[in-house]
């Protein structure tokens, strides 16, 4: 959807539920809810289940379709609310127009509600569809499904989840990942909606043609309430510094022929044309000039009468009647972009030929956003999307790795100070081993300023280091995958589920895996940024960081990459079935589901600044005092001697 004022509940528990609702309920017999959508399992199943031919568990009661002789929570909260009586399955056969209008339930055997928005613009119209779901109550349940299977009959998560509560977290994160997205895209219709009904409020509040309305918009940079504010304050200085006239400053004329201000020929009174202000140009002088401003950008928008000394605001109205239909298109694309490109809210997808827009929510503290092209970028600094790392690092590594920035490549080339004692050293020629000079004689690498004892052949010999090229190998390998995931979709999935015989709906844990794959290639390509800018001195966090990117992570995602991309093609070229089919399923869900978690902790672990570290080596050293009490002239002989190792 492209808003985000969508009402949400999420059950838990029924009577939770019902005792937050009980209070304003009954105060009022208008419904607070436009419709009721119901999302969930089959606790809130209305009978959605009791129409898919091959369903195990059917909602079939004798009483009413439900999995019980009565109402079900959807039920209770549609009267409560004044909605409706009973809330109908979606996957009932011919719903009735009113059914659709006032909501319907899609949990268990129904998904998503793109085919209700379908519908319902069918029935009422796109403004009113919209109004509709945007004024909706949504009802997740969610927990129930989850504790009594995947948590108390099957043991693989009892296993990962020692204590209930553990296992609660896991499922309100999955909840809060579902509705807590902090963003909207915005199709180009939705923009054209949101500015109309900007447009009409400040008309009717203001008692003012829709044209003035939309000029005050476009100066207060769309903002309804500075609009409002700054009227009632001053309602003849804004007309003023605005533009729109109340009187004409020319009074109107009864003579049958008329003096253009510009080509100062005489026009009868029909090819004249002025906005506010009274200031007669003849029609061919306007085209020209609503032209030259268009072509110039979009500056037009704010386009002032053709007399030098006038103010008068020239309105769409002028355009659309004047304008060439080249020149409008172009006017009406400046003003659609002037209400995204105005509000700081707002930002166009940054992604080539894209032309979708984010409206974005602060405060969150996450700033990756997704549009609707596929791309994902950060909100902040506009560059591809590069949790966990911060933006000063990305614009660092970007700025280090930029071909265009002769400045940062020669001081990177020929000037570094020494990563152990810090003295600047000048590299002229040689390879990139370098040796301090004494007392420090600090060995090490000239383009990573890694110790030389890490280099060798692996890293590039000695006159190369493709440390951190790996960053860019990542690079490469997600936009493979995402070339993969499209030629799966487009031909492989269709194949495999004629070959094995499976529905593509049952294909998904292979698109998932996919999806998987790209973003946590994604991840670990900013994890070499990261890295490469993690103190030296640092040696325990290091360690911990390479660690979890390494034997975790990458390992990780290397297994499942290997699992979808190699072992899917026996069953892509098998001449039929294969019974080893399921557990092809089984092994890549599992590998998707470990790999997940495996980058879900190294993108929590640098989020936090690989605080573990800290806290395990303050408790170490709190361990380490306690132990040495009582003991202290040993533990000072200790010292001593190896502070006599350390020096020698």
């Amino acid at each position: 959807m492209s808003t985000c004022k969508t009402i949400t509940f999420i059950i838990f528990t029924a009577t939770t539920l019902l005792a937050s609702s009980n209070a304003a309920v009954n105060a009022t017999t208008q419904p607070l809810f436009s419709a009721i959508l119901i999302f969930g399992d089959s606790t809130v199943d209305t009978g959605n289940n009791n129409y898919p031919i091959n369903t195990f568990f059917r909602s079939d009661h004798e009483a009413n379709g439900r999995f019980s002789n009565g109402k079900l929570i959807p039920d209770i909260l549609a009267a409560k609310y004044n909605i409706k009586q009973l809330v109908p399955p979606f996957l009932q056969p011919n719903p009735s127009d009113q059914d659709i209008v006032t909501g319907v339930c899609f949990a268990s055997a129904g998904a998503g509600y793109d085919d209700l928005t379908t519908r319902l613009k069918s029935i009422v119209g796109d403004k009113k569809a919209m109004e509709i779901v945007n004024n909706a109550l949504v009802v997740i349940s969610a927990g129930t499904n989850d504790f009594i299977l995947n948590y108390y009959t099957i043991p693989s998560r009892r296993l990962q989840y020692h204590h209930v509560s553990s296992y609660q977290d896991f499922i309100l994160k999955r909840l809060d990942n579902l509705i807590g997205k902090n963003f909207c895209v915005l199709r180009e219709e939705d923009i054209l909606r949101h500015q109309m009904d900007a447009i009409d409020r400040v008309s009717v509040v203001l008692s003012i043609t829709e044209v003035e309305a939309s000029v005050l918009l476009r100066y207060f940079h769309w903002s309804v309430g500075k609009v409002h504010d700054e009227w009632f304050a001053d309602e003849e200085g804004v007309r003023n510094t605005v533009g729109i006239l109340e009187k004409p400053v020319v009074p109107p004329s009864d003579d049958t022929e008329l003096t253009c201000g510009i080509c100062f020929d005489p026009y009868p009174p029909e090819k004249i044309a002025s906005v506010s202000c009274g200031h007669p140009f003849c029609t061919t002088c306007w085209t020209g000039y609503i032209s030259t401003t268009i072509n110039d950008g979009p500056g037009c928008l704010m386009l002032r009468c053709p007399d030098p000394s006038c103010l008068a605001a020239v309105g769409h109205d002028m355009v659309d009647k004047l304008a060439s239909e080249e020149d409008k298109d172009k006017y009406n694309r400046y003003f659609l972009r002037s209400y995204i490109e105005d509000n700081r809210k707002m930002k166009w997808c940054p992604a080539p030929g894209c032309e979708y827009a984010i409206d974005f929510v602060a405060g969150s503290g996450n700033y990756d956003v997704s549009c609707l092209c596929s791309f994902s970028f950060c909100w902040n600094c506009t560059e591809e999307a590069h949790r966990p790392v911060d933006c000063s690092t990305v614009s660092k590594w970007i700025l280090k790795n930029s071909a265009e920035s002769e400045n940062m490549n020669w001081i990177l080339a020929n000037s570094k100070p020494c990563p152990r004692c810090k003295r600047p050293i000048e590299k002229n020629q040689g390879c990139m081993h370098m040796t301090c000079t004494p007392p420090c004689k600090y060995e090490f690498c000239w383009l990573c300023l890694g110790a030389w004892m890490d280099h060798g052949e692996r890293t590039g010999g000695f006159y190369a280091c493709n440390r951190y090229e790996v960053a860019k190998q990542e690079g490469q390998s997600r936009q493979k995958a995402m070339t993969d995931l499209q030629q799966l979709q487009t031909h492989n999935l269709e194949k495999l589920s004629d070959k094995q015989c499976t529905p593509e709906s049952q294909l998904k844990f292979i698109l998932e895996a996919w999806l998987q794959i790209i973003e946590c290639r994604r991840v670990l390509k900013w994890t070499y940024a990261y890295g490469y800018y993690l103190p030296d001195h640092e040696h325990a966090k290091r360690q911990f960081f390479e660690y979890l990117q390494g034997q975790e992570a990458e390992s990780g995602l290397e297994r499942l990459h290997q699992c979808v991309e190699k072992d899917l093609l026996q069953f892509l070229n098998a001449e039929g079935p294969s019974k080893d089919f399921n557990d092809f399923r089984t092994k890549l869900a599992g590998l998707t589901s470990v790999t997940k978690n495996y980058f879900e902790n190294l993108v929590k672990a640098l989020e936090n600044g690989l605080a573990d570290v800290d806290s395990h080596a303050a408790c170490s050293s709190k361990a380490t005092s306690s132990k040495s009490t009582g003991c202290s002239s040993k533990t000072r002989g200790k010292g001593k001697g190896s502070s006599r190792t350390g020096g020698s």
